[in-house]
């Protein structure tokens, strides 16, 4: 009895979290992305369950040999027993977490096994970082003080650096680039199936961890009495997560190993030291890494133990974002936001069709060159082809002539036509245009625009403005008018940014 089981999650990767980061842009992830990770969320939880069983055993061995000599086993028990009361308290809380946040998705029904908004990126807001609870700092502070406990009580640098890496709660790379703490990086605008995912695996962690503990304080009792009797084989990945085109990396150890010896490997991907890199292949879940070590005891015995560990290989994802809507708009400068998990706004390269687009801060600005033909935008490592995505390209909408003017309390309104007070019109000092559909808000330059005004006799008198402005001539015919009467703001053009010029449709002004 001298490690957990080598499927225990251990093998959990410390990099995870690039895969959640892409909910932090708060997008609509594709169905077949959401039922990825409820596919890794179920082989998480078969972790777990191998995990837990291990862990029984080896708390039972503790029990039985303190049973038989407490003496002796006394101080390796009690602890133990403590840290592993510890573990289920923040596994039973996290559990929680999960249920509260399913629920405030799916309603009081939710069913953390059967997630029906799997989409819904408001509820782990609501939840973890909403309110004077702020469940998310509770979290961090658990998880901290549960490391420390750990790190505390298990023997080895090695052993308690992979601890530091697994409860790591630093607060991401990513998250420093967005000024975002480790609350905020891994629950704002996350989605609900994302968020389970990830608490399973702090959950799958927190098994680890006490696996790694408990068999470290079996060890202790009498280790040299049962190095050889309880020597095994075990793989320790740097992560069980692995992006297609990536590697799978880790190192192969033996448990209770004498370090006067090297074992030797049946692979010849793994080295001497028992590290290894291999091709990861391509997209799926619980693929397996399996061999044999070998090593010879001082009397020429050779021990033969096998190793196995499984793995799972998930696809690239690439975020496009446009700022303003999921549409692009030709001759116009479209912001997006792109992201690729794992990699830097700087490392990315971005191409497009039908049109350019540019680095812009921690954006791209995409500009369509043609309506009516979709924009593909590619993005590359390097040279490396990661994803990429079509938009749609349409022309800007007519925009809507309005005057602008200031109510009582200072604050800018837009007039569009009605019943108005003269002063406002008096006041005013010409004619704006501007798309403000609650989608976008672009404004359109006016180039000019005509007033008619009927005499009493009913003549129509036309005047054209100076550019957007009032003219001269449109100011004098204004302040003549008297309640009650009307004039008409016609043949209001605007050209924007694509060059177009349109004719805009007209305002009646009436005098209230």
């Amino acid at each position: 009895m001298a490690s957990t089981n080598p499927r225990s999650p251990r093998q959990k990767m410390i990099n995870l979290m690039y895969l959640v980061f892409i909910a932090m842009l708060a997008i609509n992830l594709p169905e077949e992305v959401l039922d990825g990770f409820d596919m890794v969320d179920e082989g998480l939880n078969q972790t777990i369950k191998s995990s837990e069983a291990q862990n029984q055993l080896t708390f039972k061995s503790l029990t039985d040999i303190n049973n038989q000599n407490p003496v002796k086993a006394e101080q390796w028990y009690a602890p133990a027993a403590q840290f592993s009361k510890a573990s289920d308290e923040l596994y039973n809380y996290i559990q929680e977490l999960k249920t509260r946040i399913v629920k405030k998705a799916d309603g009081e029904k939710g069913d953390v096994n059967n997630i029906e908004n799997r989409e819904n990126i408001d509820a782990a807001t609501d939840i973890m970082l909403v309110g004077i609870n702020n469940e998310a700092k509770k979290l961090k502070s658990s998880i901290d003080v549960y490391r420390e406990q750990a790190i505390n009580l298990i023997t080895g640098p090695s052993r308690k650096d992979i601890i530091k890496n697994r409860l790591n709660t630093d607060n991401p790379k990513r998250g420093n680039k967005d000024n975002k703490n480790w609350e905020e990086a891994l629950f704002e605008q996350m989605p609900t199936s994302v968020t389970v995912t990830m608490l399973t695996k702090m959950q799958s962690d927190i098994r680890a961890t006490q696996g790694e503990v408990l068999a470290d304080l079996y060890n202790q009792i009498g280790a040299k009495d049962f190095r050889v009797n309880s020597l095994q084989a075990e793989v320790v990945p740097k992560s069980e997560f692995v992006m297609e085109g990536g590697v799978y990396e880790g190192r192969v150890v033996l448990t209770a190993v004498d370090t006067t010896k090297r074992p030797s490997f049946s692979l010849p991907s793994i080295n001497a030291n028992g590290e290894f890199k291999i091709g990861a292949g391509g997209v799926g879940i619980n693929k397996v890494f399996s061999g044999m070590v070998t090593l010879s005891t001082p009397d020429g015995e050779v021990i033969t133990r096998p190793f196995k560990s499984e793995y799972h290989v998930v696809p690239r994802m690439t975020t496009i974002q446009v700022s303003d809507a999921n549409v692009l708009y030709q001759g116009e400068d479209n912001k997006l936001t792109i992201s690729v998990p794992g990699l830097s706004n700087d490392q990315l390269r971005v191409t497009a069709t039908n049109g350019s687009i540019t680095k812009s801060g921690q954006n791209w600005i995409a500009k369509p060159t043609k309506a009516g033909t979709n924009m593909k935008i590619s993005v590359f490592n390097g040279t490396n082809f990661v994803s990429d995505q079509e938009f749609k390209v349409r022309l800007l909408p007519d925009p809507a002539p309005y005057i602008e003017y200031a109510d009582g309390d200072g604050n800018l309104k837009r007039y569009k036509g009605g019943r108005v007070a003269k002063a406002v019109i008096v006041n005013a000092t010409g004619v704006k245009a501007a798309i403000d559909d609650g989608l976008i808000d672009r404004q359109f330059p006016v180039t000019r625009f005509t007033t008619v005004f009927f005499d009493g006799m009913g003549n129509a008198i036309r005047e054209v403005s100076d550019g957007s402005n009032f003219s001269e001539r449109q100011k004098a015919q204004i302040r003549q008018l008297a309640r009650g009467k009307s004039f008409f703001i016609s043949e209001v053009k605007v050209r924007g940014k694509d060059g177009v010029e349109r004719d805009l449709t007209a305002i009646e002004v009436r005098i209230n």
